[in-house]
């Protein structure tokens, strides 16, 4: 179980166009399969800038969900926390919460919750907020108050975040329906409060240093080896300027962390292997499980609509492909970072594969198309 090398070569061949056209400055992919694994750097770190590495450090903005995910997955098998017990005495800001009539009710228009919020309506994005569509009063409202679905503000202190959440009401009852992204947040500043640590600590301690991911973190100094983001325009890139190497007040649990196609690599590797890495358990098997199949219910997945395709459903952090309707196969786990990074792995085929660039997301993304046809396509 491995590659065909020709086929191999049609894919670097057609990522290796992208950078030919402008379409990216750089990226580096990741293949691997069956102890099989192919890694390549493509085009530069910026516009003119020095060649990419195979150890170039990116963005990978959302992709942070799934690793903040099995994070509080070990906090849970450690009974530091419970799925399903109320967060209300660790996040009291989100107790005793008003909920709107309907998602486009002005904010003053509610009912109280059913019932309180749980750290599983958190990890399966159905506590209530998130990226709610339409152009609607508590979009705004989380627009305004730096809540939106975008980077977090730096500055901001994980306890002000936390105050300005609670502010707001809820758009759905806890449990009912998937809102995209704030979960993930949410769910840092509860591990940061059950633990008494930085959330950053957290991750090092629990995912980073037993999985040997040394260059994953809120920031780096190795500054000479992060890649530029930019941001479309018209048809032109422009410089999206943010520092890798201050510290951030708030690390995001939803879209905070920098990485590198190796470490990332690992973690995925670590969730095939069903939780263990070079012959240490990191997570169960049952953990596992929850964090890379289907967790939603079909009520649930209506708010889903636009935010993830109708053939894939939700696990703890990342999507899953629940019906096939392409190359990639049921069970396939997957998710992508706005500034233009995605992974996805196959346990049927043994098969991870990653494409970190930093052009940033701003409509389709047809690289990300290409390289995962041209990897399902060089499968042997």
């Amino acid at each position: 179980m491995g590659f065909d090398q020709a086929r191999l070569a049609r894919m670097r061949e057609v990522m290796g166009g992208y950078i030919a056209d402008g379409t990216l400055p750089g990226a580096v992919t990741a293949v691997s399969r069956g102890g099989e694994t192919h890694i390549d750097a493509f085009g530069s770190l910026s516009i003119g800038g020095e060649p990419m590495r195979r150890d170039t450090i990116f963005r990978i903005a959302s992709m942070t969900k799934p690793i903040t995910a099995a994070a509080v997955m070990t906090l849970v098998e450690e009974c530091v926390l419970r799925l399903d017990d109320p967060v209300d005495p660790l996040l009291p800001e989100l107790a005793d919460r008003r909920v709107l009539v309907s998602p486009d009710a002005p904010l003053s228009d509610t009912v109280p919750a059913a019932r309180p919020i749980t750290a599983r309506d958190l990890l399966t994005f159905t506590f209530g907020l998130g990226a709610v569509p339409g152009d609607v009063p508590i979009a705004k409202a989380m627009h305004e108050a730096g809540l939106s679905p975008s980077p977090v503000d730096p500055g901001i202190a994980p306890d002000e975040w936390m105050r300005r959440l609670g502010e707001l009401p809820l758009a759905h009852q806890p449990g009912e329906q998937w809102l995209y992204h704030t979960g993930s947040d949410a769910l840092g500043v509860l591990m940061a409060r059950a633990t008494g640590r930085e959330l950053g600590d957290v991750l090092r301690e629990r995912i980073f240093e037993p999985l040997g991911m040394r260059e994953t973190g809120f920031c780096t100094a190795a500054e000479d080896r992060v890649a530029s983001v930019y941001m479309p325009d018209d048809g032109v890139l422009l410089p999206y300027p943010v520092s890798p190497s201050a510290p951030p007040d708030f690390g995001s649990g939803a879209g905070g962390l920098l990485s590198t196609a190796d470490d990332f690599l690992t973690f995925y590797r670590m969730l095939l292997a069903g939780g263990t890495h070079e012959g240490t358990r990191i997570l169960s098997r049952a953990s596992v499980e929850l964090l890379t199949t289907d967790r939603l219910i079909e009520t649930q997945k209506p708010s889903a609509a636009g935010a993830l395709p109708d053939n894939m459903g939700w696990a703890f952090g990342q999507g899953v492909v629940t019906r096939r309707i392409g190359m990639p196969g049921v069970g396939q786990f997957s998710w992508s970072g706005g500034f233009g990074t995605t992974a996805f792995a196959e346990p049927a085929e043994d098969l991870i594969a990653i494409l970190l660039t930093q052009r940033a997301l701003t409509g389709g993304a047809p690289h990300f198309q290409d390289f995962e046809t041209t990897t399902y396509q060089a499968l042997d």
